[in-house]
């Protein structure tokens, strides 16, 4: 796996598991009956971005590595996979 590709496919991962991660313990205005002037209520009441994006960071960086692992190491190759035709010469 080259360098390039890690940071590509690191990138990819992390900003899927943003959105996975996003609607987590978020609540509404109008669930915490604090309503700011002039805001539509259901917007969220504290959306707690910087604990999420390094939630999402933690996250995506096990991913990689256990992508990393399972790719480097052969621990799952198409062989393995049972329903595959197997094209023996």
């Amino acid at each position: 796996m080259t360098l390039t590709f890690a940071i590509a496919l690191y990138f990819v991962i992390w900003w899927t598991l943003l959105f996975a991660v996003l609607p987590i313990g978020v609540r509404s205005q109008i669930e915490a009956n604090q309503i700011v002037p002039g805001s539509e209520g259901a917007a969220p009441e504290r959306p707690l971005m910087l604990m999420k994006v390094v939630i999402t960071t933690i996250l995506a960086a096990i991913v990689l590595a256990a992508l990393y692992a399972v790719r480097e190491w052969k621990l799952v190759t198409l062989d393995s996979i049972p329903f595959l035709p197997r094209f023996d010469n």
